[in-house]
């Protein structure tokens, strides 16, 4: 029955009906939100501290690379926007022409008649050049994921079963492992691999099957190490670190000098020496060492603390999620970014071989500070409650 309009000169009249909007609740989304901001804006100073004393054409660099981060920064924004706020159940459907897509990038990127698109840099062909330049296997982690939990989400039980969980897993994800080796990028493809069984795991698959995959895959990937030189060099390095200071270790050497000059409090902002020619790439790969280096013992802390709380948060958003494709999304999403993080610094202590891996949020790379954004953009979804509110 309608409500009768309101006498004039009574309260309210004349105003028009109160219409809900809608607020983001949840202590575990806003202080997801702040800490990835941290993370984000501590990235921007580090880059530009980190690339502040490199020249191009006698120009120097650091403010140009600033701006480009700044530039993924505000896209990636934008994109975590869009992605806490979509239909996860959208975000399933779309899981498998997600997959298809990444493989068709990936393929381009490899093929002998595609170098005016994907030229060869550093070694790899890991970029698609369409204008901007795009790093595809960093789109492939993410997509990884989320086919990985919306196949994992439709199997449901049938996980425990080797043919039916880990082996269809397998048959989409391997292909993309193996096209990404031949960009050649071994450590992006052994990531992606991880991530695929962190979510399987996550669902319920068995340990067994796990081993079976690990008695299989580690010769294979013992073979291509040992057919490329420089991946020899790295792992005989990190076993070895002081045997060849000034040539297989010298990148995990000056990574440890920059780490040790910072002692407790840093050599203070900008004033690190080990970016000036002595630390290769100190704005990306081992951007860790360069914030060793100036922020001190006391960064270091802090930027592992800022992590651990990412993570910690990430994984009661999945934990509190009801429905199983959005619980296995959470978790591999955290993976995504608690491995490459875990990685990149291990990298920077000696503790795992070279790997080229960047530090999610930090290091420079528009691509990968995108992905992540993202990746956080879906998790602060999983935490999204949204209520009616007079307004």
């Amino acid at each position: 029955m309608a409500r009768a309009p309101r006498p004039p000169g009574t309260p309210g009249a004349g105003r028009r009906p109160s219409r809900p909007r809608e607020r983001w609740l949840g202590w575990e989304a806003r202080l997801l939100v702040i800490v990835t901001a941290a993370l984000v804006v501590f990235g921007l100073v580090s880059v530009y501290a980190a690339s502040s004393a490199l020249l191009d054409h006698d120009r120097p660099v650091g403010m140009s690379l600033a701006l480009d981060q700044a530039l993924g920064a505000a896209l990636g924004g934008l994109l975590l926007i869009l992605a806490a706020r979509l239909d996860l159940d959208r975000v399933r459907r779309l899981a498998w022409p997600s997959m298809l897509g990444a493989l068709a990038l990936l393929v381009v990127i490899v093929l002998p008649f595609t170098h005016a698109i994907a030229p060869r840099i550093n070694g790899s062909r890991r970029w698609l050049h369409l204008g901007v330049s795009i790093e595809i296997s960093e789109i492939a982690k993410l997509v990884a994921v989320v086919w990985t939990a919306a196949l994992c989400a439709k199997k449901g039980k049938d996980l425990s079963h080797l043919f039916k969980g880990l082996v269809p897993v397998m048959t989409i994800v391997g292909p993309m492992c193996l096209l990404i080796l031949l960009e050649p990028d071994l450590s992006t493809a052994v990531v992606i691999g991880f991530l695929a069984m962190i979510v399987l795991f996550a669902a319920g698959a068995r340990v067994g099957h796990f081993i079976l995959l690990g008695a299989v895959a580690v010769p294979f990937l013992w073979d291509r190490i040992q057919h490329v030189q420089y991946r020899v060099l790295r792992m005989t390095a990190f076993l070895d670190p002081g045997a060849d200071r000034l040539a297989s270790g010298y990148q995990i050497n000056q990574s440890l000098i920059g780490l040790g000059a910072g002692r407790l409090f840093g050599v203070g902002f900008g004033h690190g020496q080990q970016k000036l020619g002595f630390l290769p790439y100190p704005y990306s790969d081992f951007i860790f060492a360069t914030i060793g280096e100036e922020w001190g013992f006391v960064g270091v802390v802090f930027l592992v603390l800022l992590y651990g709380a990412w993570l910690f948060v990430a994984l009661r958003l999945a934990r509190s999620a009801t429905d199983p494709f959005q619980q296995y999304l959470g978790v591999g999403l955290a993976a995504l970014i608690g491995v490459d993080a875990f990685l990149h610094m291990g990298v920077g202590l000696a503790l795992v071989p070279t790997t080229g891996l960047v530090l999610p949020f930090i290091s420079h790379g528009r691509s990968s500070l995108i992905v992540a954004l993202v990746a956080t953009g879906l998790i602060l979804n999983l935490g999204t409650r949204k209520r009616a509110v007079a307004r």
